[in-house]
């Protein structure tokens, strides 16, 4: 019978095997599933890493480039001229590479709050003679007229200098501080505007004398050690700066080993640390109230 025909070649549904069409529209899907959670991870962190790779050597080539130029500005010039006679510019870059060495610690970020600004730097370059002491009335009375004017007026508070002149050695202090009452800087002496030349170092001197000198002296140079003269900025209110408006660090100068005042490891930190980086000396020169000259 045609029924029962039927029935023999009835296939139940879950034993149809799947055609040829179907098979492939299976393998499609699961291509289209793309990698598994596993491998998406793994090519992200893979990517993360290298990241933090690049900006490493990015950040260390940075740094040695830094090194480089610091270097570089530390180097004494080919033709055997002093430091000093550079361009702001690069005696900010000078003054940056030394401070850098007294605050090894410190972040770049940390650094730049305490930097010397270019623009508190004096151009001298125009100077040609030598920068020894005999020769430091002309540099002042050519290099820096408003200085040269100032040192001749009285001035109008005790011990609140116009000018401070740090050297390395008591010594060469003495003899600055001989240099600086040459007549040509102080005026006419007749007429009482000269003020005093306070010299300012340890040696054979205490430093409570200091202060008692300076509040009863009417100062317009001193010429002194980074070490005393930081120690009264810090430690006293004798050594006032409301007058200052120079600041003269005598680079050229070295001792017997070639050391100059800010590659002594101790008188470079003292300039920093205790004079460049008192408070009311370092606001002044970011004002513009302070000039900085290198000598």
């Amino acid at each position: 019978m045609a029924g029962d025909e039927l029935v023999d070649d009835f296939v139940p549904d879950d034993l149809v095997a799947l055609s040829g069409d179907e098979v492939d529209l299976v393998d499609d899907d699961a291509e289209v599933g793309g990698p598994s959670p596993d491998e998406s991870e793994n090519e992200a962190e893979k990517r993360k890493a290298e990241e933090k790779k690049r900006k490493r050597s990015a950040k260390e080539k940075e740094r040695k480039a830094k090194k480089r130029k610091l270097k570089q500005a530390e180097e004494p010039s080919d033709d055997g001229t002093s430091i000093a006679a550079r361009p702001p510019s690069a005696l900010a870059t000078y003054i940056a590479a030394a401070q850098a060495k007294t605050f090894s610690e410190m972040s770049e970020l940390e650094l730049e709050d305490l930097r010397v600004p270019e623009s508190a730097i004096a151009d001298t370059t125009a100077w040609t003679g030598p920068r020894t002491l005999d020769q430091l009335p002309e540099f002042i009375i050519k290099m820096l007229p408003r200085l040269h004017t100032r040192l001749a007026q009285k001035p109008k508070r005790h011990g609140a200098p116009t000018l401070l002149f740090l050297s390395g050695a008591a010594l060469r202090v003495a003899d600055a501080t001989r240099v600086l009452k040459d007549k040509r800087l102080r005026g006419d002496p007749e007429k009482g505007k000269a003020g005093e030349v306070a010299k300012l170092f340890a040696k054979h001197i205490r430093f409570e004398e200091h202060v008692s000198y300076l509040k009863r002296a009417s100062v317009a140079a001193a010429a002194g050690t980074p070490g005393r003269v930081g120690k009264l900025l810090m430690e006293s209110d004798a050594l006032s700066v409301t007058a200052l408006t120079h600041i003269i660090l005598d680079v050229t100068h070295t001792d017997l080993k070639k050391r100059s005042l800010l590659s002594i490891p101790e008188t470079r930190d003292e300039v920093f640390k205790t004079v460049l980086g008192a408070p009311e000396v370092l606001q002044g020169i970011k004002e513009g109230k302070i000039q900085v000259v290198l000598f």
